[in-house]
């Protein structure tokens, strides 16, 4: 699994409530991180959030290479409306039904039984170059800068964000950027006193201001992280987008090089949608990743396929419940496997 909390070091020195914070055991107990158990319990948590997409895509389709007698097409074009349902979307499709039909050419395959085991080969090749493991020691404060429409789970998303960050022992201070939404900076400051996190926020005010003074803050207290929330807005409202632009010039101001990330908080129910989304803010703020939330509730998870293939920013994280480590890194491999599960 990769390490997305990597930071060399001389020396160590909208949605629910937040989590009490957990202490590290030593040496790991049974079902702590990084154990065997407890890597069975991540596998077995990925697999029930991606229950909806599983039954909309995996089944579907293991159950349509079970009712074809042969590979024909048939078979192709029953396979492209099933990719079509689940979200994958046209391009994504298309390469994949390419990717099949020169493996049953090179491999000479004839039972139709055989497709989904090159299917899944295929899906986790195209999947694969979103993974990303981020590396925050390059700069300090590492300062993160949280986009997304309002809905998408964005400030429950920071506050499970901070506490992975502190348990990979690095000190974390959040910006209540979302200026224009009283109940996003009372729900950061939720999370804040919980886990022990210092929250900057102003009532009212600018975003880009409240976000200055938090970095200025962070570099004054020597803080690792600076996790930066932002006002929730549609792409195309295009003068507020204006205004994430400049908020991301004035963090540059405050800290030279900052933001180093600049995430899009995406609810995997919005399908296609989504897509557009990503294309959107990317295109605006050139995004350096992606977390997707909300994959336990929807069955449109084959978009992370469109994504892919239509434009790859890497996948930092995906939710797949509410709970803390319903908060994982994306690992390809581990997202097919859970797809074509049995339940």
């Amino acid at each position: 699994m990769l390490n997305f909390f990597k930071r060399p070091k001389a020396n160590d020195g909208d949605g629910p409530a937040a989590p009490e914070p957990q202490a590290a055991s030593t040496p790991a107990a049974p079902g702590a991180p990084g154990t065997e158990s407890a890597r069975r319990g991540i596998g077995a948590r990925l697999k029930a959030g991606l229950a909806r997409t599983r039954a909309q895509f995996g089944h579907r389709i293991a159950g349509l290479f079970r009712a074809h007698a042969k590979i024909d097409e048939d078979l192709y074009d029953e396979l492209e409306s099933l990719l079509l349902s689940a979200d994958v979307g046209l391009p994504a499709t298309n390469f994949l039904l390419e990717s099949l039909r020169q493996q049953v050419a090179r491999s000479a395959l004839r039972e139709p039984d055989r497709l989904e085991s090159a299917l899944r080969e295929s899906l986790t090749g195209l999947l694969a170059p979103l993974e990303r493991p981020v590396e925050t020691g390059s700069a300090h404060p590492y300062v993160i800068m949280m986009v997304g429409v309002n809905g998408s789970g964005k400030t429950t998303t920071i506050g499970k964000l901070a506490k992975r960050f502190q348990t990979s022992h690095q000190s974390v201070l959040l910006a209540a950027g979302d200026t224009f939404r009283a109940a996003a900076r009372e729900q950061l400051k939720v999370w804040g006193e919980r886990n022990n996190v210092a929250v900057i926020a102003q009532e009212g005010g600018d975003s880009a201001a409240v976000i200055f003074d938090a970095i200025n803050a962070a570099k004054a207290r020597g803080t690792d992280v600076v996790l930066a929330d932002t006002a929730g807005r549609l792409p195309t409202q295009l003068h507020l987008m204006e205004e994430l632009k400049k908020v991301k010039r004035v963090i540059g101001k405050a800290l030279p090089g900052a933001p180093h990330e600049v995430w899009l908080v995406l609810d995997a129910g919005t399908g296609q949608n989504g897509l557009a989304q990503v294309k959107a803010f990317d295109d605006a703020l050139s995004l350096t990743g992606l977390v997707i939330t909300k994959l336990d509730g929807t069955a449109k998870g084959g978009v992370i396929a469109g994504i892919a293939r239509e434009r790859p920013v890497p996948i930092a994280f995906i939710g797949v419940g509410e709970q803390i480590d319903d908060l994982r890194p994306f690992a390809a491999q581990d997202f097919v496997e859970a797809l074509f599960a049995d339940d």
